[in-house]
């Protein structure tokens, strides 16, 4: 993990530097939970479960930059920062990248298709982004 690359983030007007809050930080990552649990319910349609486990997947990354005293308000650089608060490689962020211009054409344009492989991988690389943000803030 790198603090000089997410400083550099604040200099560049892509990250705002915030101070970290213990209690913000527990909210937001009790969010994801509920969100990814909620992308679970068979009888919500696939788009209201994408929908969901893309939000819970966003709140996780949100939770980690943010106990590295950081915000964003940029989705997508949210994301790409997990290389810097999480040394996640850049090859697990690509399903991010994905599902973020997913989320995008369905607000823009009314197109959302999503399969079920889709879905599912999505929400197992949510689930693993959740266990390492609470790694991450149980650290002293």
């Amino acid at each position: 993990m790198t603090k000089q690359n997410l400083d550099n983030l604040v200099k560049i007007g892509q990250l705002q530097s915030e101070p970290f809050k213990e209690m913000e930080a527990i909210r937001i990552l009790n969010l994801a939970h509920k969100r990814l649990l909620d992308s679970e319910i068979e009888e919500v349609s696939i788009v209201g479960r994408f929908t969901f486990a893309y939000s819970a997947a966003h709140s996780a990354a949100l939770t980690a930059l943010r106990w590295h005293g950081f915000r964003s308000e940029n989705e997508l650089m949210t994301f790409h920062c997990l290389s810097d608060t999480l040394a996640w490689p850049a090859s697990k962020l690509g399903v991010f990248d994905s599902a973020h211009q997913k989320i995008s054409l369905a607000e823009n344009e009314g197109y959302l298709e999503i399969e079920e492989s889709t879905m599912k991988e999505l929400r197992d690389l949510t689930s693993s982004l959740i266990k390492d943000v609470e790694k991450l803030v149980q650290t002293p």
